[in-house]
């Protein structure tokens, strides 16, 4: 399971280290692509697999199913861990997620989610976390 938080800097050829207890569970190759809420998705190839098989299950008659496969298939890249533990992001993987310097790599369960780090600023200010608990209640989820 992916956690914690690490600050990183993106350098001039588009790399960024990867911190070693994520590149423990990632292994040497794994899968980036467009995430939600502005930032990229990491996942093991294991778990990748398993989104792949869900995604194929999707309606293609469906035009917002057609849309979601589009969105995480298109921009997805094969990534490869160099012997510094960088990998190099696409460059249309930091356009769509604004990535030029600062970047927070977070661990969230099963992927690792690559954030610019103003925006990962602006989007975890955690002050409405009481109302949220209330929702995931309703998904199930009590604490």
């Amino acid at each position: 399971m992916f956690m914690s938080e690490y600050s990183h800097s993106i350098d001039a050829k588009g790399r960024v280290i990867v911190p070693a207890k994520f590149r423990e569970e990632l292994g040497e190759t794994f899968v980036v692509t467009q995430g939600l809420d502005g930032c990229l998705f990491v996942f093991p190839n294991e778990e990748w697999k398993n989104f792949e098989e869900k995604l194929k299950t999707l309606p293609m008659a469906n035009k917002d199913a057609r849309k979601f496969v589009r969105f995480f298939l298109a921009g997805a890249a094969l990534a490869e861990v160099d012997k510094q533990g960088r990998i190099l992001l696409p460059a249309v993987l930091r356009q769509f997620a604004g990535l030029e310097k600062d970047v927070v790599l977070v661990g969230v369960g099963s992927r690792v989610e690559i954030w610019d780090k103003k925006r990962w600023e602006e989007c975890t200010s955690f002050d409405d976390m009481d109302e949220i608990a209330e929702h995931m209640a309703d998904l199930g989820l009590n604490i």
